[in-house]
């Protein structure tokens, strides 16, 4: 457990399900006291009193939030205690992928949710908190990126178009925080069991158990072992970026059309 000297207040959005709440579980497990920020109120309420039940009484905090409103933001982020107020990590967790139609078939409207989440959501989070980190010259912000950002597949388009942004975000975070003492960190996983799928083919479990038929994937535990990993390294280690694939998951050959006859 952290010591009172050592206990950070972490922010995790999408704490609800999959990474975000086995994030929470994990900084919350090491004695941290962690903010779960989320759409779905019940399911936080939930949570937070699994975590009393199984740590004692954590400090965790709810917060009810669709980080794709600044003004939700500013509202409820300014409405923290005064016990939760300094953040000292945010990890950007909140995300997701809907559907796998070729783009011309895509859907606009899933495009654009996507966007709204994976790239607004993020940065307006990430402005809203790093000017408080910058002026203590401490924090971290932790992004959930993905291996989409840096290797194409068919059906990935605005996906991974959305979390290459994530990675060159984190990266140009990077240049100019230099002397803040601000870290920054981009988690990249590949392959992973958790809801991601059921989301994308709209609540189809048929379709997201396909996906993870004759493989070993990866969990929501390891992608948090590896936040956790990140965060804890030493105040002069700045972890820039963690890409983890399933042992059962590698890069494709480049695809070729051939022409026939």
């Amino acid at each position: 457990m952290a010591s009172q000297k050592s206990q950070k207040t972490v922010m995790v959005t999408g704490a609800s399900s999959g990474f975000g709440l086995e994030t929470a579980r994990r900084f919350a497990e090491k004695g941290h006291k962690v903010i779960v920020a989320a759409r779905r109120k019940e399911r936080l309420e939930q949570l937070k009193a699994e975590l009393e039940q199984e740590f004692g009484q954590c400090c965790v905090y709810v917060l009810p939030m669709d980080v794709t409103s600044e003004e939700q933001i500013d509202s409820m982020i300014d409405s923290l205690p005064e016990d939760f107020s300094e953040i000292d990590i945010l990890v950007n967790n909140a995300g997701l992928a809907l559907g796998l139609e070729p783009a011309h078939k895509a859907n606009l409207d899933d495009w654009h949710r996507m966007v709204d989440t994976n790239i607004k959501g993020l940065y307006l989070m990430t402005r809203k908190l790093l000017p408080g980190m910058v002026e203590r010259k401490l924090g971290h912000i932790i992004n959930i990126g993905s291996i989409a950002g840096n290797y194409a597949y068919p059906g990935g388009n605005a996906y991974g178009a959305t979390k290459a942004f994530v990675k060159q975000f984190t990266r140009n975070l990077r240049a100019d925080l230099l002397g803040t003492q601000v870290r920054v960190t981009n988690i990249e996983p590949g392959l992973a069991e958790t809801e991601f799928s059921l989301v994308r083919f709209g609540g189809d479990k048929d379709k997201a158990d396909d996906v993870y038929k004759g493989t070993e994937p990866l969990t929501a535990e390891d992608i948090a072992e590896a936040v956790i990993w990140a965060a804890e390294q030493p105040q002069h280690v700045n972890i820039n970026s963690i890409e983890l694939m399933p042992t059962s998951q590698a890069w494709a050959s480049l695809a070729i059309d051939k022409v026939q006859g």
